[in-house]
C-alpha cells in the first residue's frame, strides 16, 4: 500500500536548492456539479517550498508532482490543529477549576494560542526539516 500524499502543481519560483511550486488544493467535494452554487465547495492555491540537490533539472512553468509521507501529513495535523485544541482546552479547565469566570477563562484559553504560535514561529526551521516534500517529474 502506498501511504504517499500527492499534489499536482506548477513550479513557480526556483532558488539554488529551494523550488516553490503552486498547487491548487480543493476540497472534496468540488468536482460536485453543484459546486459552483455551493459555499462548501472551495479551492486554494497554495505555494509549497520544496528543498531539491539539483534545481537545474526544473523550469518555471514545469508540471510535476510534489508528495510527502502520510506520517509527515498526521505530524502536519498535529501542530496545527491537535495541539493547539489540548492547550486551549487544558487552560480552559484548569482556569474553570481554579474558579475563574467562564468568560475570563475562555480569554485565557485563547491568548494561550499567542506563546503557542510564537513558539511555532520560533521552530519553524526545525519543523520545515520534519515536514519535507520530495518533487517527482509529471
Amino acid at each position: 500500500m502506498n501511504n504517499r500524499i500527492v499534489h499536482s502543481g506548477i513550479i513557480t519560483d526556483i532558488d539554488e536548492h529551494l523550488v516553490q511550486v503552486s498547487i491548487q488544493q480543493s476540497s472534496a467535494c468540488n468536482s460536485c456539479k453543484v459546486a459552483a452554487h455551493c459555499n462548501a465547495a472551495e479551492s486554494k492555491e497554495k505555494v509549497i517550498d520544496v528543498s531539491v540537490q539539483d534545481a537545474s533539472k526544473y523550469v518555471v512553468g514545469q508540471q510535476v508532482n510534489i508528495s510527502t509521507s502520510g506520517r509527515t501529513g498526521m505530524m502536519a495535523v498535529v501542530w496545527a490543529y491537535a495541539l493547539p485544541l489540548v492547550l486551549m482546552l487544558a487552560v480552559l479547565f484548569v482556569s474553570l477549576a481554579v474558579c475563574v469566570s467562564e468568560t475570563l477563562s475562555a480569554l485565557l484559553a485563547l491568548l494561550a494560542l499567542i506563546p503557542y504560535y510564537m513558539l511555532v514561529y520560533i521552530f519553524r526551521s526545525r519543523i520545515r526539516e520534519q515536514v519535507a516534500f520530495q518533487i517527482d517529474a509529471v
